[in-house]
């Protein structure tokens, strides 16, 4: 873990992490639900051309998001198994222990500011 990162914090940030693995499996779950693909009868449900469009535009729109949902629910797998490792903290290119205040705000942070700026480019 990061050398200057308190017992408290680092048990706040664990908190903080379970919390939103918890929430984005939910909210997965619920998009899932809410799929227009997910209908069974969809398959065979002889709807008017511009319900097709709407279901088909619904479906895309929903596996985008929980395509998002997941990538950030990785992240935050890989932030609590870290921690189990004594690893958290430590930025995944660098090694170099990312800012506490970066990890306060984005707990699942996997690099430090200078690593993200130029993996982005």
């Amino acid at each position: 873990m990061a050398k200057l990162m308190s017992k408290e914090l680092q048990d706040s940030l664990k908190k903080r992490l379970f919390a939103e693995e918890k929430s984005l499996k939910k909210r997965i779950e619920s998009l899932k639900k809410e799929d227009p693909f997910s209908d069974p009868d969809h398959a065979i449900d002889n709807a008017a051309v511009d319900t097709d469009v709407r279901e088909k535009v619904g479906h895309e729109t929903i596996e985008a998001q929980i395509q998002t949902l997941r990538r950030k629910l990785d992240n935050v797998v890989l932030a609590l198994q870290k921690m189990v490792k004594k690893k958290y903290g430590n930025c995944n290119s660098c090694n170099t222990p990312i800012a506490i205040e970066r990890l306060k705000l984005m707990p699942e942070a996997r690099y430090c500011l200078s690593c993200e700026k130029r993996l982005v480019k």
